[in-house]
């Protein structure tokens, strides 16, 4: 077993108090209206979707004792037709919708808005109470802000427990949670993100409510602060691991995972739109979304180029899949960015690699086609076998190879791919995550019982049906070559394939080795050696521990960074897998 970090922080200095529990909270904020002086004091809380509304309000209003409550969903549209307001995004697909363009002013009916602000204008003393997603909308001004907010790997499992619903609907109870999931990335998350990003350097206090029954409070320059000592140094964000129907072993065994736990199947250790990111202050911590630090600053997380590539969204992500003595992935293709672009309004699509961190003897990966495929063929094989829940036989249309530590698969959109079992696979790919057209499942359930939703009509419409054993030998299997070496060290290209813009660099070190961002977003794992060091030559951030397996950010705008082993692996041979943005040229 390793000493991964299951829980790493960024130690935040100077002097700022973090208030705990609805009591300490509500008396900060009433101590904050006390400066105000003013007869009628409005304090508006702003929740991001996922928030447990009924219990947020309950532990705020209990503790405030407002004179009036006002809830944002009351001034909403009905619900008929905030459910025809979002159809189009949200569509009848189980998985897909189309990313919303919405803004958060259109769910609301403006005459019940104007009515609220003239019954809040009309009193003379006071303190008023608006909470809810919308809030500060309603509100129109108020004396305090708060943003109530949480990482959307947390919503998710809200959403498997049915907890909440979608902005301004009651669906909490809807038989299949996916439903909840969807709608909250085509349109929920997009609509809040857009009203989080407009008043995110307004906020007085930030509030934490990850923890339901341990709430944590900030102040909005407190957060500010945070995230400004955060791009200066190298991170981690929070990774968080999931079961499923073909995890496996290997993180359980060698993370020290929960081993009453069936399997993990993965590990989202870079996401930044899903993981949470934890700040330290004295000795509390406090958990924000990763993705305000990119809504906060994303030129110096990022670097210029890159934000104006990709906007505010974090374009590289890492994760784990393990199927050590689990079983196959499902057999399945990415769309290309024509595709994805056109159906589902994404700018990029979700090229990918397979970094093997172990694998056993006799484990593979399915990689591109066998040579003289039918097309139309294997098609109807997939359909056929879906519709009838007899056997697709994978072997005879797909190439499988052998996998060994440290090899490197590299998976452009359009390639039929997936991994066998006994694999312990870092993935390496662009951000859009849910993108997956699943061919052949191989006729198992999901953990819910119920079949995974295959996309064969999605999928045969971007298979790259050229991808035949030996371009796939030549042009996606270790396409690995020495780039530069020196005392103690060596650098090494792995891909990705020219078609993905993703560059990939391993070093190999029994010495300190130099490195620079370039301007642009740095994102590493140490896949070989139990410790590395990262340093500032100049001083810039102080040392940085990274363990096995662990994955971290170095943002662009930290320039100049060095790591060398340390610790139990002093004088032993380290490796990292660095990647980053390709540049435009």
């Amino acid at each position: 077993m390793t000493d991964f970090t299951r829980f790493p922080f960024v130690q935040i200095t100077g002097n700022h108090t973090v208030s705990e529990g609805w009591e300490q909270i509500s008396a900060r904020i009433v101590e904050h209206l006390s400066r105000s002086k003013g007869d009628r004091e409005i304090i508006v809380v702003e929740y991001y979707q996922g928030v447990l509304e009924e219990e947020t309000t309950l532990g705020l209003s209990t503790a405030i004792e407002p004179d009036v409550v006002i809830l944002s969903k009351d001034c909403m549209w009905p619900e008929e037709k905030i459910r025809e307001l979002v159809y189009p995004d949200v569509t009848d697909d189980r998985l897909f919708g189309y990313l919303s363009d919405l803004d958060i002013d259109a769910y609301f009916d403006p005459e019940k808005v104007d009515q609220t602000r003239k019954k809040i204008e009309s009193l003379a003393s006071g303190t008023v109470l608006i909470v809810g997603t919308g809030a500060s909308y309603v509100a129109g001004s108020c004396d305090v802000l708060v943003y109530a907010d949480m990482a959307r790997w947390g919503i998710q499992l809200r959403m498997r427990e049915h907890l909440v619903d979608n902005i301004g609907v009651n669906n909490r109870d809807v038989e299949d949670w996916m439903l909840l999931y969807k709608q909250g990335y085509f349109v929920d998350w997009r609509v809040c993100d857009r009203l989080k990003k407009e008043f995110m350097s307004k906020w007085d206090y930030f509030l934490d409510t990850n923890d339901r029954d341990h709430p944590r409070m900030i102040t909005g320059q407190a957060l500010r602060e945070g995230l400004e000592q955060t791009l200066a140094r190298p991170f981690s964000v929070v990774p968080f691991f999931d079961p499923g129907p073909w995890g496996g072993q290997w993180m359980k065994e060698r993370l020290g995972l929960d081993p009453d736990v069936e399997n993990y199947a993965w590990c989202f250790n870079c996401v930044p739109e899903e993981n949470g990111l934890l700040l330290k202050f004295g000795d509390v911590l406090v958990e924000t979304p990763s993705i305000n630090l990119v809504f906060y600053d994303a030129k110096r997380l990022l670097g210029s180029e890159v934000h104006e590539r990709f906007g505010e969204e974090f374009p590289i992500r890492f994760d784990y899949l393990d199927t050590f003595d689990g079983g196959n992935l499902s057999l399945q293709v990415h769309p290309l960015a024509d595709y994805i672009r056109d159906k589902f309004g994404i700018c990029y699509t979700q090229d990918e690699s397979y970094y093997m961190m172990d694998a056993k003897p006799g484990a593979m990966v399915y990689l591109g086609l066998k040579a003289g495929i039918d097309s139309e063929q294997m098609i109807r094989e997939l359909q056929t076998a879906q519709e009838s829940g007899r056997s697709f036989d994978a072997e005879k249309h797909v190439q499988t190879w052998p996998v060994k530590k440290h090899d490197h698969f590299l998976i452009p959109a359009g390639t039929v791919h997936c991994s066998g079992k006994d694999c312990m696979v870092l993935e390496i790919s662009a951000t859009p995550y849910i993108f997956t057209f699943k061919l052949w499942d191989w006729g198992r359930l999901g953990l819910d019982g119920k079949p995974r939703p295959i996309n064969i009509e999605h999928g045969k419409n971007v298979i790259k049906w050229d991808r035949t054993p030996e371009w796939t030998r030549e042009n996606l299997v270790n396409r690995i070559e020495t780039v530069s070496e020196g005392d103690g060290w060596k650098e090494e290209s792995t891909g990705l394939h020219d078609f993905e813009f993703i560059e990939t660099r391993r070093h190999w070190f029994r010495k300190q080795v130099l490195h620079d961002t370039n301007g642009t977003v740095n994102v590493l794992n140490l896949v070989e050696g139990d410790e590395a060091l990262v340093e500032s030559p100049s001083g810039k951030f102080a040392p940085f521990t990274v363990h096995y397996a662990e994955t971290f950010i170095v943002p662009a705008a930290v320039g100049e960074y060095t790591i060398r082993p340390y610790g139990k692996s002093k004088g032993k041979e380290c490796a990292t897998i660095k990647a980053y943005v390709r540049g435009k040229s």
